[in-house]
């Protein structure tokens, strides 16, 4: 085989080198940890034969995105499509030597049942990369550490792998793997000031994170871990639901307009007084074409998309193809009253909305850095999601029926 030629960052040479059960990296955005555990896995099956992959989200369908979207681009920018077969349904890749890589999610027990029965035509499962591993439960990773087993041959090794932007200084995987030193794991920070191929752009908007929300950016961009104060939402819940629209009382969309920031669009629900995340599309540096490209058969247009009001040109556009946009009327209270309205209900987040669990785990309040003390004023900086489902619960907050634009009253309009 040809010498390949692949770009490492040095930060990651402990990872690359390490043999350890357990390799538990932590880093901020930006950081290449992503982009770098997919180069080496490309590199460790091509090399090993009888190495088997497999790739989990909690939700498996987030995997098209992330996990198999970053080995796809490491097997091109590698220059070894030659040597994988890609396969789109169900989503594989299959080296010239036999060994695979597949897709999984640990959303619910049918798909934890899945993980339980995997099996490889040559070889055994030997590598698990577990990305976003913070939305997974402690539960989820026993189920696969339970397959990591059985003798191999000389040389090879079981190992699974978590990378994840860190959240709550109380989450389980801090406390399982950082706060004990245990000879099975590795555990690694990196952020993206360790990354050589990072932006000047990316690096310059990390900047200004710094100036405005100095928490974040010690969680986001320094890849520490969180402290609980300050966070907005505490009373919402992730976890499976039907999202049908037979199953709510109410429906609607909640869309905030961005190019560089996210463009944040949710699908919400209304049952019993409490809000249903059901569905998300979350897109950057995209003009408004494209993302009604994309949006067209994944939104249901019979439902009221409240959209804001300081961009009526893309509402107009919005509105023209067919969905039913609306402005969200603002005053200098809204967000205040948005934000106690969510606070006064259960909150539900379908967890293939990964970017709307990932704002709503880290936004948080402003904090005055002269007294200390926390204001009546949210940071304005990772927000996108969060403007959406404030949003698109406005036609619910002022009407105490909360059902005025569902499907049932879609004659109104």
């Amino acid at each position: 085989m040809r010498q390949i030629k692949v770009k490492f960052n040095p930060v990651f040479k402990p990872v690359h080198q390490c043999k350890k059960r357990y390799v538990v990296m932590k880093g901020s955005a930006g950081s290449g940890k992503s982009v770098d555990t997919a180069q080496m896995y490309i590199l460790r099956l091509m090399q090993d034969r009888g190495r088997n992959l497999v790739c989990v989200r909690k939700s498996d369908i987030t995997n098209r995105d992330s996990t198999f979207a970053e080995l796809e681009s490491a097997i091109n920018r590698m220059g070894v499509g030659s040597v994988w077969r890609v396969t789109q349904s169900p989503l594989s890749f299959t080296c010239i030597n036999g060994n695979k890589i597949i897709f999984r999610g640990v959303n619910d027990n049918k798909q934890r049942e899945k993980l339980k029965s995997i099996t490889f035509a040559q070889g055994k499962l030997t590598d698990v990369w577990i990305e976003e591993a913070t939305e997974l439960v402690q539960q989820d990773l026993e189920i696969i550490d339970d397959r990591l087993r059985g003798e191999l041959p000389d040389g090879h090794f079981y190992q699974i792998k978590m990378t994840f932007n860190p959240v709550s200084s109380n989450h389980w995987i801090k406390k399982t793997f950082f706060d004990y030193q245990d000879e099975n794991v590795l555990t690694h920070q990196s952020t993206y000031l360790d990354n050589r191929f990072c932006d000047d752009a990316y690096r310059q908007r990390m900047l200004r994170r710094k100036e405005v929300d100095p928490e974040g950016y010690r969680i986001y961009g320094l890849g520490e871990w969180g402290e609980v104060g300050g966070l907005i939402f505490s009373n919402y819940i992730v976890e499976d639901f039907k999202t049908a629209p037979e199953y709510f009382d109410a429906m609607a969309i909640g869309q905030d307009f961005g190019y560089n920031h996210a463009n944040a669009i949710l699908t919400l629900g209304y049952k019993d007084g409490e809000v249903y995340i059901c569905n998300e599309i979350y897109l950057h540096e995209m003009d408004s074409d494209d993302i009604i490209k994309r949006a067209n058969g994944k939104l249901d247009k019979s439902l009221i998309m409240w959209c804001d009001c300081a961009e009526p040109d893309r509402i107009k556009m919005w509105s023209k193809v067919g969905y039913r946009a609306r402005p969200v009327v603002k005053n200098p209270q809204s967000v205040q009253a948005q934000i106690d309205w969510l606070k006064g209900r259960k909150i539900h987040i379908h967890p293939s909305c990964v970017n709307t669990i990932k704002e709503i785990q880290q936004w948080r309040w402003r904090l005055d850095e002269k007294t200390g003390e926390y204001m009546d004023e949210p940071v304005n900086i990772f927000d996108d999601a969060m403007a959406a489902l404030r949003y698109g619960v406005e036609s619910w907050r002022k009407d105490k029926k909360a059902k005025i634009y569902s499907k049932k009253d879609i004659n109104l309009w």
